[in-house]
Order: structure tokens, then sequence, then C-alpha cells
């Protein structure tokens, strides 16, 4: 992937610190404060969460940056297995359009886009926000319609980002399904990265999986996720640079965190995955490297990597979690 002249994350904090300035910090912390209760609840709603401006921009400054940053490294790692580029994608629940700051930061480039959502707001602000990207060559649609009863427009591309813990679990099924069905090439579903997050990505993998596509990562097969349920999840992390509003909430001093997040990336088309994927941090030892491998034919092993193989260990040191193994 050819990176971008000018940092799309950088434009995208830039765009977001001209909305919180706006903003009382008082008003914006309890806003997220309250954004924080529901997005850590355990009770699906019906109703849109994002109700009001300020709602809005409070979500966006502390969520949208990790959103963004989540929803990039599940489309790398699509991108990194297929010579495919999206013409169309069609962001379902996209509220305030993280994916398609992240789509057009993968694959720079025109594309025709729609991002479907249930919160006017949260369009209006994403509207205002895709306003900001200088250069930007979209023709992206707003549309305000209930998730799961919008008939979806066909598109390459189809993105479902942090929505389906919103969603009771019928409706869940019934999202998936509508984006099988308007995928023309891919589907890419993120979720948190927590256990209850993990099971909703093997949910919508196993629902793919019987529409027809092929598994593209993170996993480098098609076949039962090896994961004893009940005993572990598949979660990759992505690195986010905190803003003024992360720390004030938060209460922390570090200039980033790490979002953790679950997913999985689905085609029509035949993939090339990944050989293997490291599915754990990395653990360097003296003289030897420790990866943790989801490998191609449906199984999980450890492989020890030491300076004895040479390229090999040199490759492993700075290979990361999430990573396809070998290097490419």
């Amino acid at each position: 992937m050819n990176a971008p002249l000018q940092s799309t994350s950088d434009t995208l904090r830039t765009a977001l610190a001209g909305l919180v300035d706006g903003l009382p910090p008082t008003q914006a912390a309890k806003a997220v404060e309250r954004l924080i209760a529901n997005y850590r609840g355990t009770t699906p709603t019906d109703a849109p969460i994002l109700r009001e401006r300020a709602d809005v921009v409070a979500y966006a400054a502390y969520r949208m940056p990790a959103t963004f940053e989540a929803v990039r490294s599940a489309l790398d790692a699509l991108d990194a297995v297929s010579d495919w580029s999206p013409a169309s994608h069609l962001d379902i629940g996209g509220g305030t359009g993280a994916a398609v700051w992240a789509a057009r930061d993968v694959w720079p480039g025109e594309r025709d886009t729609t991002v479907v959502d249930w919160s006017q707001p949260a369009l209006d602000l994403g509207r205002e926000l895709a306003a900001a990207e200088a250069g930007s060559k979209d023709s992206v649609r707003w549309e305000r319609g209930r998730i799961g009863a919008h008939d979806a427009p066909a598109a390459d591309l189809v993105t479902i980002s942090y929505v389906l813990k919103e969603l009771t679990e019928g409706d869940r099924a019934d999202v998936v399904d509508a984006a099988a069905s308007a995928a023309t090439g891919a589907v890419v579903v993120i979720e948190p990265g927590t256990p209850d997050g993990y099971a909703r990505v093997i949910e919508a993998r196993d629902r793919l999986i019987a529409a027809g596509f092929h598994v593209a990562a993170p996993c480098p097969h098609s076949a039962a996720c090896p994961i004893v349920p009940g005993t572990d999840w598949c979660h990759f992390s992505a690195r986010v640079a905190r803003s003024s509003l992360h720390r004030q909430v938060k209460g922390g001093s570090l200039a980033y965190e790490d979002e953790k997040f679950s997913y999985v990336a689905a085609t029509r088309f035949e993939p090339t995955p990944a050989p293997a994927r490291i599915v754990r941090r990395p653990q360097i030892r003296k003289g030897q490297v420790l990866l943790d491998l989801c490998e191609a034919e449906g199984s999980l092993t450890r492989a020890t990597v030491t300076k004895k193989h040479g390229e090999a260990y040199r490759e492993a040191r700075k290979a990361d979690w999430g990573d396809s193994w070998p290097s490419p």
C-alpha cells in the first residue's frame, strides 16, 4: 500500500480538535462518561445512543480516532492478501464516518461511498468532518435509516464497525446477512477486542462463510476457529494518539493508548491469505523469539525462532502482533 502524502489520522485529529474547542470541557466530559457507560453496558439498544450534537462531538473526539485505527488495521490486513481495491463502499452503522476515513487511507483514490446510520446528528457531523479532508474525491451519501431495515445498496466493500454490540441477536444476524447480500467484493466486521466482541465476530464469520465468502484475515483459513470457546479469544491492538480530551476524561498522562479489537475480513473472491498470523504479542528473549501463530491448517502453534535461523530471526524480532508470518 502506498502511504498518502498527508497522514489521514493527523487530518482527522485536527478536524476533531476544532470541534472540541467549541464544546465546554465539563459538558464534553459528562457526555463522554455517559457514552462510556452505554458502550460498556450489556443491554443492546433499539434507539440511537448519539442523540444530540454534544453527544456526537464527545463521541467523535473520544472514540473516533480509536475506531479509525482499528478499522484501518483490519483493512490493511485485507489489502495485504489481495490485489483488490474497492470502487464503492457501504458503511453500515457508520455514524461519523471513521471507516470512510480508514478506507481512504488504505485505498487512496475516488470511490462511491454510502454511510447508513440511525442517528441524524452523527451523520451531520460525519458530513462536516468529511469536508475537512482536502483533496478527497469520494462521493459520499449520508443516509438515515434503522440498521437492519435499510435497503442496503450494492457495494464492493461493506464495513460494519463497532455496531453489532448495539443490536439484538436477531438484528445482528439480519445486518450481517444484509452486508453479505450487498457486498460484491468483501465484508469487514470489527468489534471491541473483548471476549463478547470476539464472540460476535465469530458469529458474523460463520454467517459469511455460510453465504459463500472466504476468510481473508486475520485467519489464514476458512475452517472453524481453533480457539476453544471460553478459554481465550482472538483480538489485536492498534496504537492510538491520545487527545487532550482523552487525557482529561481518563486522568492519564500518556500520549497514546492501545485499542484492542477483534475483526474478520471475508471476500467473495479467492484471497491469498497469510501462511500464518501472529495472534499474540511476540515474546523476545535472549537469542530467541516466541511466536504464537494461527496456521493455514486451522491450528494454533508456537514457533521458536532462534539466531540459528538467520534472516528469519531478524524478521521475528521486528514482527508485531497481528502481522502475517513469515513476513512478506
